[in-house]
């Protein structure tokens, strides 16, 4: 089962997406190897689809809960 986030809420990136699509005025999808696996950051906000807004170290990016996990 998916969790549920709320904004503030610090997560962690249990596993790598094949693609992340940052979270900028003009979104741009970069290769994951741009993240590292158990990165921290934070929750920014939440978009349709069960993707979240997450400021890791490198930037902003739209993620899916499924490779989330709270902190």
């Amino acid at each position: 089962m998916e969790e549920a986030f709320a904004v503030g809420d610090r997560v962690r990136l249990v596993e790598l997406p094949p693609y992340v699509k940052t979270a900028e005025p003009m979104p741009m999808l970069r290769p994951a190897s741009i993240l590292t696996l158990g990165e921290e950051g934070v929750i920014l906000g939440q978009q349709p689809g069960n993707y979240w807004v997450v400021r890791l170290e490198r930037g902003a990016f739209l993620l899916e809960a499924k490779y989330l996990k709270r902190v």
